[in-house]
């Protein structure tokens, strides 16, 4: 389980340290619609290792609708309060969404863990918010609308990590990670509409091929997050796999030639501690 954590780290930490060079002339609602495509391929592999079996009946349907929508759907969300609200403010707010799953799974599915794991859990959630720091000289406020859209981008999200790790008692990885590539395109339409065409956009290699270079790296880890869950306990994979943004701001730094300030450097001693302590039993 740790190991699978891992993997999704990395590759949503190259996702997040290489995803703003496609954005600088292609803007992110297109590169959701070419993410759901990278979808495709790695759906198809997912169901070639089940063998094209699928589960099918409403239950299963449900679930995995739940997990594709509230994923996809709460990364429309984002979007739209990004350009109502203050990054600084809405990013460390869902970035704490694993608290909403870690209640869940504690009240619901009746997890539990050592004191250990416990401690470790509550490092990583501060870790996760000291790194989705952002400076607040670099945004400016347009309307309250960001907080509710806020609100529902953490609820979908910690709802989608909950429903994902439900889901896999009754179902096969493979078959979640199906829905959620077909949930993902029929979004397709609505990110298209929110985009603003009035804008320059680059249709060349630097637009959609570099995008979908760099989105497949989000979509494989997507993968790896569903089989993350079905192996291991929700209250221990999200804590960790929320601490994708140590691997993005280490990257970052040898990119961009950023030099992370104190609140970054404390995020980022905090999260190798949890990930020490949550990566051995």
């Amino acid at each position: 389980m740790a190991g699978l954590c891992h993997y999704y780290n990395t590759f949503w930490g190259v996702w997040g340290a290489l995803i703003e060079i496609p954005q600088k002339v292609f803007p992110p609602t297109l590169s959701y619609c070419v993410w759901a495509l990278t979808m495709v391929p790695c759906a198809l592999v997912a169901l070639y290792i089940i063998h094209w079996k699928v589960e099918h009946d409403w239950k299963s349907i449900l679930l995995g609708c739940t997990v594709g929508f509230t994923g996809a759907g709460g990364q429309l969300l984002l979007f739209q309060a990004l350009r109502q609200g203050p990054a600084y403010i809405i990013f460390p707010f869902i970035s704490l969404y694993p608290i909403l799953t870690i209640f869940l799974s504690v009240l619901i599915l009746r997890e539990r863990t050592n004191l250990r794991k416990w401690i470790g859990i509550g490092i990583a959630l501060i870790a996760i918010l000291l790194l989705s720091y952002q400076d607040p000289s670099q945004n400016t406020i347009k309307s309250n609308l960001w907080l509710i859209l806020s609100i529902l981008v953490f609820i979908a999200w910690g709802l989608q990590a909950y429903v994902m790790k439900f889901s896999n008692e009754t179902m096969k990885a493979e078959s979640i990670f199906f829905y959620m590539t077909i949930t993902g395109l029929l979004l397709m339409p609505v990110a298209y509409l929110m985009t603003d065409f009035s804008q320059p956009i680059e249709w060349g290699f630097k637009g959609p091929y570099l995008a979908a270079l760099i989105q497949v790296l989000n979509a494989i880890g997507a993968l790896t997050l569903v089989y993350a869950l079905r192996y291991g306990k929700a209250i221990i994979v999200v804590p960790m796999t929320g601490l994708a943004p140590l691997i993005t701001i280490v990257l970052s730094l040898a990119l961009y030639s950023v030099i992370p300030g104190m609140v970054l450097s404390i995020g980022l001693v905090m999260a190798v501690i949890a990930m020490f302590i949550l990566s051995f039993d």
